[in-house]
């Protein structure tokens, strides 16, 4: 689920200091980092963080509906795992910022065939957590789309499709799609007279008939 963090001015560094390599937009999950997310306030709070910029676990707790208490700790464990950090341009007292790393997670295909009973339980976990989000985000469209304008009805989408492809096709299916989002994404102009941020959902999975 990737969300694009606001990004921060930084001093360009002196020309003959080494630059740092940028961090990767996504991270892959791997058994040990998939464990370490697979409970549901992490990934809420790592998802608000992704979404909304950084924030402290007070700020994080009024907004998830949360005790300071339970966000502080579940801050820690995501920072302990890598996903989140200090964000050390913000707060001067007491109480810590923190900011996303990346801004979206992968899922190794590998995690799928795990023998681990923990490691299936996680990922069980964390697609059922997504699964949960994704409703609640097209049901919250469907229940306020009246108070968009009538240009956002034409070009929302609520589509679903039926295909007979092969597993080698379906990913083949899935990367062209991807591609083609990046392209978006990577153009876009949230400046632009009338835009808005927009979620898109990729959902493709077998069924039986």
């Amino acid at each position: 689920m990737p969300e694009p963090e606001a990004p921060s001015e930084q001093p360009e560094p002196a020309a003959t200091a080494p630059q740092a390599p940028a961090e990767p937009l996504s991270r892959t999950l791997d058994p040990r980092s998939l464990r370490a997310i697979a409970h549901p306030l992490r990934i809420q709070l790592l998802r608000a963080l992704r979404r909304y910029g950084p924030a402290t676990a007070s700020q994080l707790a009024e907004r998830l509906g949360e005790s300071s208490g339970a966000t502080s700790y579940h801050l820690r464990q995501l920072a302990a795992h890598g996903f989140i950090v200090d964000d050390p341009t913000r707060g001067k007292g007491r109480e810590r910022w923190w900011k996303a790393v990346h801004r979206g997670t992968i899922f190794d295909e590998t995690l799928h065939k795990n023998p681990d009973p923990e490691v299936q339980g996680a990922l069980d976990v964390v697609m059922h957590e997504i699964a949960t989000i994704h409703t609640q985000e097209l049901s919250t469209w469907v229940a306020t789309r009246h108070t968009w304008g009538e240009e956002w009805y034409g070009a929302s989408d609520f589509s679903d499709f039926r295909l007979n492809v092969t597993p080698d096709r379906l990913r083949e299916l899935n990367r062209k799609i991807h591609a083609l989002i990046d392209e978006y994404s990577e153009t876009s102009d949230p400046d632009a007279p009338g835009a808005a941020r927009v979620r898109m959902h990729l959902h493709a999975f077998p069924q039986h008939d």
